[in-house]
């Protein structure tokens, strides 16, 4: 029977970098939160550039946690930078999303149910 090497591990950077990506994502995405959503899509990066560094390591995974964290805060970056210079007539800081795709759904179905 062969000899088991030490176990890998996630690593907790490339994670804490994936779930501050998504969460800046979200943020971004919200539109009156838009400010703070770039704050935590660049920390994201940062950290999910962090982790992807930390699984050149050997018995350390989370490459794809990483990689997906880094794509995602990018995505998020600029799709919030675009909102706030204008480009992006759907989001901004004074939209308010959920009202009115709350509002958009009622009239889809009004007549349905």
């Amino acid at each position: 029977m062969p000899a088991a090497g030490p176990k890998a591990r996630v690593s907790f950077v490339a994670t804490v970098g994936l779930i501050l990506s998504v969460a800046g994502a979200l943020l971004v995405l919200s539109g009156p939160l838009l400010g703070y959503g770039l704050g935590v899509a660049g920390l994201g990066l940062v950290l999910s550039l962090a982790g992807l560094f930390a699984t050149r390591k050997r018995h350390v995974a989370g490459k794809s946690s990483a990689l997906i964290g880094v794509l995602l805060s990018a995505a998020a970056l600029v799709i919030g930078v675009l909102a706030l210079s204008g480009q992006l007539w759907w989001l901004g800081t004074d939209v308010q999303t959920v009202p009115e795709f709350r509002t958009w759904l009622d009239t889809q179905f009004q007549g349905r149910i």
